[in-house]
């Protein structure tokens, strides 16, 4: 009877061991994901006051290059002068912020990183209109956009120059909020969504799964899509 009460003793002890180990697991994986959210909306900070910064400093040399284009202008160098408007226009294009949303948190985040798609010679259209209140919070709705604009950037890096693309598309849809980023893939034939999730490592991989974890907080749906040379990412959330 003793042997027996110690198999079971032992039993639960086994089981009880395995669990906790399991909670340790998941626990430890959980704080891992808040950190990594933590590192992104820090990067996403830093790049949208870089954006203003620059725009702040190129404000503040605004009289000394229309000085600049007046000297030319005064000598006669046209084509000095057009090639310096040239280059103010370039630069301004680069550092473009002009997104218009509705929402001021995802303005920010969309001017960033639509600037940084730019500077990787990323061609980018995009559509984005959504009412100032939100189900989602700007917190959420920041790292899910960063996330699938990181991917696509990421993606289209990969990819020759003159086939580099991204899409964007946020609005309203069947009264909830729809979101679609597609962008060019180095991809020459249609894959499994298990197969190209199973290779994302490292932060692509946690930003994967922070976009499934803020779908799933919030009810949502996603659902992903590849084609050769095209992949893309659709994500409605309830209004």
């Amino acid at each position: 009877m003793n042997s027996i009460t110690d198999i079971v003793i032992v039993f639960l002890l086994i089981v009880g061991a395995v669990t906790f180990t399991a909670w340790l697991v998941r626990k430890r994986e959980e704080i891992r994901q808040e950190e990594f959210q933590d590192l992104v909306l820090k990067r996403q900070r830093e790049e949208v006051q870089s954006i203003y910064q620059t725009m702040r400093g190129w404000r503040h040399d605004y009289h000394n290059h229309m000085q600049s284009i007046k000297a030319c202008l005064s000598m006669n160098q046209v084509e000095e002068a057009i090639s310096y408007l040239d280059h103010l226009e370039a630069d301004l294009d680069s550092i473009n912020f002009s997104v218009r949303t509705g929402n001021v948190g995802l303005d920010a985040i969309l001017s960033s990183k639509i600037s940084i798609a730019m500077k990787h010679d990323i061609s980018v259209n995009f559509k984005a209109n959504v009412p100032e209140k939100l189900q989602v919070s700007d917190v959420h709705l920041c790292a899910l956009v960063g996330n699938l604009m990181d991917n696509a950037v990421e993606a289209c890096d990969s990819v020759e120059k003159e086939k580099r693309f991204i899409r964007i598309y946020i609005g309203i849809f069947r009264k909830q909020l729809y979101i679609s980023v597609t962008n060019a893939s180095s991809f020459e034939e249609r894959r499994k969504m298990t197969e190209l999730v199973s290779l994302k490592q490292g932060d692509h991989g946690l930003g994967l799964r922070r976009i499934d974890r803020i779908v799933e907080k919030y009810h949502g749906y996603v659902n992903r899509n590849n084609e050769p040379g095209v992949f893309s990412t659709e994500v409605m959330l309830p209004l």
